[in-house]
């Protein structure tokens, strides 16, 4: 079985597989991080080629853990949207700048999460705009597919309905579950599958699991306000991160 036998790729591989668990797990916001750390060794959509086996694997544990706890409405106005986002990702990802995407999604969680702290609070019992929906699970399966980005946009839809705790992390798993299936033929389409890709997968895997049943155990024992303190913190920290790798690559240059 090829895999890749470079160690610093595994120093960067480590911490986005962690990451990745503890976002299958239940916090959604941390799993951002995952490509963009493997993207400091490869290309980014090379980079989420490797982590989709393994995210996959994790959305089939995390499904059957929240399998009772999730919210049939909002699935049903964000994944349509999604599956055009997936669509038209898949058709242009050989012309648009890893980089510029990185940015987006970067400004979309800053403007996000600032509004929530300094913004004028929502109104109490305003019902979510259907519209609003569509665009924003169209946006998160556009960039789900380019950057595993996904998370922010889904996010600014989903946060400021104050779903109880587990609905929302039933919500989230089984929304992006959907995503990265509907991921998988753009990804053979675009020859990103290759077999040392996907034997990294498999020895990535076992770290993978171990640290997505660690997610689930925190989740269950935080409390529902610090969680959501906590997800808007981590959505701002992944945010700006996501701006300055994105900002100092077109500024600077790849080394």
């Amino acid at each position: 079985m090829d895999i890749i036998q470079d160690p610093i790729f595994y120093f960067v591989a480590l911490p986005a597989v962690t990451a990745i668990g503890l976002s299958k797990g239940g916090f959604a916001g941390v799993g951002t991080m995952a490509t963009p750390l493997l993207a400091l060794y490869a290309p980014p959509l090379q980079a989420a080629a490797i982590l989709l086996p393994i995210v996959i694997i994790q959305d089939l544990i995390s499904v059957w853990v929240y399998r009772r706890d999730w919210d049939p409405w909002n699935l049903k106005i964000l994944l349509p949207g999604a599956a055009i986002g997936v669509g038209i990702a898949w058709a242009i990802a050989a012309h648009v700048s890893d980089d510029l995407i990185r940015i987006a999604v970067g400004l979309i969680g800053l403007g996000f999460v600032l509004n929530v702290w300094f913004g004028r609070p929502p109104k109490a019992g305003k019902p979510p705009n259907p519209a609003a929906g569509v665009f924003w699970g169209g946006l998160s399966g556009f960039t789900s597919t380019l950057s595993q980005g996904g998370g922010p946009p889904f996010q600014v839809f989903v946060l400021p309905q104050k779903l109880p705790k587990l609905r929302l992390v039933g919500t989230t798993t089984i929304f992006f579950a959907v995503v990265n299936a509907l991921k998988v033929l753009p990804y053979f389409a675009l020859g990103q599958f290759t077999g040392e890709a996907l034997g990294t997968s498999v020895v990535l895997l076992p770290l993978a699991v171990a640290t997505n049943f660690l997610g689930i155990w925190l989740v269950r024992r935080t409390p529902t306000e610090l969680f959501y303190k906590i997800s808007y913190a981590l959505i701002f920290l992944i945010s700006v991160s996501l701006i300055w790798q994105g900002g100092s690559h077109l500024v600077f240059g790849r080394d």
